[in-house]
């Protein structure tokens, strides 16, 4: 089945990607359907001045017009290209809607699919130990969220807010809960857990360098070559020629002043160096590993200067390990107990997606975050340090913390250890700290 349309119609649709073309013929890209271009009948030439660049960028289908950007055309011959900036021009204002019409559409199926991971959402706060936490309690809150993906320009700003762990009215008020309003339920893509402030306290930040080497006759090449790479390029600009001169007599300058300061002594010592180098090179067939440097060591006790400096080479991200000693003691605090060591699983767990017959076995969505805080009552931490949203990496639960098996009745342990490790999502940065919050307590 072929379906009929305005030639400038198909030409729009193809440039906004909605059309393509294959062995010479035009497709539908969404329901394969062949389009077949038909030219206009109409005089185009009365509507041109009703359709100024004005309306041309508003509708986002401007084409540039090769020539002196009087806006004619004719004049450099250029009218196969004016007249396709008319017949853009010129499409109708239904058309334009269609196709903002469909990508709308797209944006939404898109949306529709996602939203077809962890559709479940299931609140509440957890708590361990299971009493009433006052206003001097100190304790570790940690908050449940999806993850926000990136999105379509796929690096995040540099020490951008987006990550910073700021809390919210009802995450804000989760320290004031009472005993008898604590969740009986497992957290699912939502909730919070409050823990005790572990005994092991400490956050580390690391940033990376590395050891750069770089001799005099590498350091005075690659100066030497930039010059005349500068040169070369405004000697291009102005459409000049390049007088290479000057850049023979600063490298002969500066290799002389390097290896002795006077030119017999200078090629010398450059004869000496190169002899090494060859030496090193062929000896290296047998598999004997000599650098020019050992070489030069033996013969003259003497290596070329390394130029060697600390360079900053790259970020890191901070981890943080905490363990818990888990000891229920009442029917209460066991439930609890469970609960958060299920939360924690099924929320550090990868999102397969809902609803799509075999659909787990194309995609699987990222895990929910977490977000990390200190506590005092129901207010932050005045001295501790702060977190960015971060992953839980790695949980591991022992069972046996007294290193012998012993349950309850109802086959709850008698005491277990967790052990937890989260990965800030973001590095930390310099402008992190000049911001909330960032700007409280010792920041980051």
């Amino acid at each position: 089945m072929a379906v009929k349309q305005k030639k400038s119609v198909v030409d729009a649709y193809l440039r906004t990607g909605f059309y393509i073309e294959k062995d010479g013929k035009i497709f539908d890209r969404f329901n394969g359907t062949e389009i077949i271009p038909i030219t206009e009948t109409t005089n185009n030439s009365d509507k041109i001045e009703n359709n100024d660049n004005a309306d041309l960028k508003k509708n986002n289908i401007l084409v540039e017009v090769n020539g002196n950007g009087n806006g004619n055309g004719n004049e450099n011959g250029n009218n196969d290209t004016y007249q396709e900036r008319l017949n853009l021009a010129n499409t109708s204002k239904e058309n334009l809607d269609e196709v903002e019409k469909i990508k709308n559409e797209n944006r939404d199926l898109k949306k529709k699919r996602l939203q077809k991971y962890g559709r479940k959402i299931q609140g509440g706060v957890l708590r361990y130990p299971a009493e009433l936490l006052t206003e001097h309690a100190d304790y570790l809150q940690i908050d449940i969220e999806r993850y926000e993906a990136i999105g379509d320009k796929y690096v995040s700003p540099t020490g951008g807010s987006n990550r910073y762990v700021t809390g919210n009215f009802i995450t804000n008020r989760a320290g004031a809960t009472r005993t008898n309003k604590l969740s009986r339920k497992p957290l699912i893509n939502a909730g919070t857990i409050l823990l005790p402030i572990p005994s092991q306290l400490q956050d580390t930040n690391n940033v990376v360098y590395g050891d750069s080497k770089m001799n005099g006759l590498a350091a005075l090449g690659v100066s030497k070559v930039e010059e005349a790479m500068k040169g070369m390029g405004t000697a291009l600009a102005q459409q000049e020629t390049f007088d290479l001169t000057g850049f023979n007599k600063g490298v002969q300058e500066g290799l002389q002043k390097g290896l002795g300061g006077d030119r017999s002594t200078s090629l010398a010592t450059a004869a000496d160096v190169l002899t090494k180098k060859l030496a090193a090179e062929a000896v290296n067939i047998f598999g004997a590993n000599v650098t020019p440097n050992q070489l030069l060591a033996r013969g003259n006790g003497e290596i070329l200067n390394p130029n060697m400096e600390l360079l900053f080479s790259d970020v890191t991200i901070r981890n943080f390990r905490f363990s818990f000693k888990l000891t229920p003691r009442n029917k209460k605090e066991a439930e609890q107990v469970k609960l958060i060591i299920r939360a924690f699983k099924r929320n550090m767990a990868p999102q397969a997606q809902g609803g799509v017959s075999d659909g787990a076995n194309f995609f699987l969505r990222t895990p929910n975050i977490f977000k990390l805080r200190y506590r005092t009552g129901n207010k932050d931490h005045p001295f501790l340090n702060k977190f960015k949203q971060c992953f839980l990496t790695d949980m591991q639960t022992t069972y046996t913390a007294d290193g012998v098996y012993s349950t309850y009745d109802d086959g709850t342990p008698v005491s277990m250890q967790l052990d937890l490790s989260f990965k800030e999502l973001q590095p930390i940065y310099d402008i992190d700290y000049d911001s909330s919050p960032g700007t409280a307590a010792v920041g980051y």
